[in-house]
């Protein structure tokens, strides 16, 4: 690694900063400036103090996590465009108006990553797959949904970062899911951010996409205002728990100058960063805040995991799902209050819970889930309405009319995508198509977020 300095903007703030929830009074002018108009009118998202704004209104969303789908769009083997068409517009009449979506997968030998990937080997491209994100983002376009597409992953699922550090050290890749080390795994993928020729190999894919040209629109990524934003990566972490604040320092120097590259490609689209908050960066608030803290970072992001973060227990429900909530309260108003604190807008990315029991069957109940939905959504409009930083959410994730084909509900080349990753099992989080229940308190949620916005008038 190069020698560098911290910058000024990148220093840790204290952890009191954030601690509390803002006082009345700070919450009733905050209301009030959330009624104003916007001063910009662009048809790109933009930011304006803790808000975005789009074609002159503020811009709150309730999106959705549908990272295959650019896969679905393919006319290559993968590709269901009459599925993804149906069901664009089955979200759209819920009031969705956002995705995410995985922009660039790397091929992998690892034993969960999907296949086939996008990037075969550094700088060559599978045109089929990229061909699938134009007719993804054309489709959007009809909609008026926006998208926000990661670059990156450091998760294996996709091939990922640990792909990159095995293709530029000659070291085989680290599978978690055959050796079980999954801390060995997050200190080998948190390498990727210090390996040089990793960082070039990663900017040619960051430059080929976002200065791509549409097949079916004609228009380039960069002028193209359905792209709200560019994301570094899925979730990025700058190590395992136990070693994450030795490489803390190269971690925040990844994100301010990967972004800043971002930007200058694409200035009329936001860049962030696809973190899940102080539990993705050690359990440290500070890192957290500091590492969102450079303006090349338009927004925060955070995500809520509360099974994975043993919370909430799916198979003893009643039991632990009150504590589970009270975690989840504390975790949103933390993130919502530090996003004030830094005067950016932030969302909430990425968050899901169980079917009842911890069944993977589309037919398994969902009143736990719907019953957690609820009281996030609640939260979260709460928060919007008082004036809030919190820009909106995307539910993890959209399994629409897919569903698991294997016995075990793990997925292997040539099922359906569901909405989890490969790496789970098919059916653990996400929403079928048929989950009348849930899709209810999503249309619910929608409508109250849209009319925010309506009510603010033009």
């Amino acid at each position: 690694m190069r020698a560098f300095r911290i910058p000024a903007y990148i220093l840790l703030l204290s952890l009191s900063a954030c601690g509390g929830r803002p006082d009345p009074a700070t919450s009733a002018e905050q209301a009030a400036s959330a009624v104003q108009p916007c001063t910009s009118r662009s048809e790109f998202v933009t930011v304006e103090g803790t808000r975005f704004c789009l074609n002159g209104r503020p811009y709150y969303f309730v999106g959705t996590n549908l990272w295959y789908g650019g896969y679905l769009g393919s006319p290559g083997a993968t590709g269901d465009r009459e599925r993804l068409v149906k069901e664009l517009d089955q979200l759209k009449a819920l009031g969705v108006t956002n995705v995410r979506v995985l922009g660039m997968s790397e091929d992998s030998a690892l034993k969960r990553a999907v296949r086939p990937a996008a990037m075969t080997k550094p700088g060559e491209y599978d045109e089929t797959l990229l061909q699938g994100m134009d007719f993804f983002l054309a489709e959007l376009a009809k909609r008026e949904m926006t998208a926000v597409v990661y670059l990156n992953n450091f998760w294996q699922w996709s091939g990922g970062m640990s792909q990159y550090v095995s293709w530029f050290t000659g070291e085989p890749v680290v599978d978690p899911d055959v050796s079980g080390d999954w801390n060995g795994f997050m200190d080998n993928s948190a390498r990727f951010y210090g390996i040089d020729a990793a960082q070039a190999a990663f900017r040619d894919v960051i430059k080929t996409l976002i200065t791509r040209k549409n097949t079916v629109t004609g228009i380039a990524y960069n002028e193209d205002p359905t792209i709200m934003s560019w994301q570094l990566a899925n979730e990025p972490r700058p190590g395992s728990d136990a070693n994450a604040r030795a490489s803390a320092e190269v971690f925040m120097r990844w994100i301010d100058e990967t972004a800043q590259y971002i930007s200058e490609l694409a200035p009329r689209q936001l860049v962030s960063t696809g973190n899940e908050g102080w539990m993705g960066t050690a359990g440290d608030r500070d890192l957290f805040i500091a590492s969102h803290k450079t303006p090349n970072v338009d927004y925060l992001t955070f995500h809520m995991w509360a099974a994975n973060w043993g919370w909430f227990d799916p198979k003893n429900a009643e039991a632990t799902y009150e504590d589970a909530w009270h975690e989840a309260q504390d975790y949103l108003n933390w993130h919502i209050d530090a996003a004030q604190q830094l005067g950016k807008p932030i969302v909430l990315e990425e968050f899901g819970i169980n079917r009842d029991g911890g069944r993977f069957e589309p037919e398994a109940g969902t009143a736990y889930r719907d019953r957690y939905y609820r009281a996030v959504f609640e939260l979260l409009h709460r928060r919007a309405a008082e004036g809030g930083p919190i820009a909106g959410s995307n539910f993890w994730a959209w399994g629409g009319a897919g569903r698991a084909r294997q016995a075990d509900f793990m997925w292997k080349s040539g099922d359906d995508f569901v909405g989890d990753p490969p790496q789970e099992p098919q059916g653990l989080y996400c929403v079928f198509d048929r989950d009348e229940s849930t899709l209810q308190v999503i249309r619910e949620h929608a409508a109250q977020m849209h009319a925010l916005t309506e009510a603010i008038g033009e």
